[in-house]
């Protein structure tokens, strides 16, 4: 269980954070960049699903994506390293429950013979802004399971490649199902 008693401790006053095993990392280090970006995703799924009441299976998509975030966060500020008591990780099931939501929401969907440019409704603008937070996550997480001595946990990455794609999904569904989507003509204003 998390308790809050403090907000602020002013640990961090000389530029340093601690993960969740107590190590203290540079607040632009990039385990910290990665987590932060998560939240930064997770923030902007808020936002869009002020736009979603008329909408309750994509609400509630994004509502247990937000707990998974959450997860994923916890997951990042921990390394992966052998001999470590078990921490929380973000797991396939998680990674399996969003290809089905993706599946389940295309299956709606007209196929695409264009590009979509971000915009339509609110919900659908605001999703489609979440997924290009989520791609910068994704970059971020390559970058450190790139360097050896920052291990990953296994479907973290899945995980936050696979929600990139539902947030696209999803904001073609929050768009009349497409029929509001925004398409991409090339050189038109040529």
């Amino acid at each position: 269980m998390v308790v809050l008693n403090r907000i602020y401790t002013r640990r961090g006053d000389d530029g340093t954070t601690a993960l969740a095993n107590g190590e203290r990392r540079p607040k632009s280090d990039l385990r910290i960049a990665a987590y932060g970006t998560v939240d930064e995703t997770n923030a902007v799924i808020g936002i869009a699903r002020l736009h979603l009441a008329d909408q309750p299976v994509i609400d509630a998509m994004m509502a247990r994506i937000q707990n998974d975030l959450f997860d994923l966060g916890a997951d990042l500020a921990v390394p992966e390293r052998q001999g470590q008591a078990e921490r929380l990780r973000v797991l396939e099931s998680q990674v399996m429950r969003l290809e089905q939501e993706i599946d389940a929401l295309n299956a709606q969907l007209a196929p695409l013979n264009s590009f979509i440019l971000p915009g339509g409704l609110p919900a659908a603008a605001h999703l489609h802004l979440a997924r290009t937070v989520c791609r910068r996550a994704e970059r971020a997480l390559v970058e450190l399971a790139q360097k050896p001595e920052e291990a990953l946990s296994p479907f973290a990455l899945r995980y936050i490649n696979r929600l990139s794609d539902l947030l696209f999904v999803a904001s073609r569904a929050a768009n009349d199902n497409g029929a509001r989507d925004v398409l991409w003509v090339p050189g038109q204003n040529r």
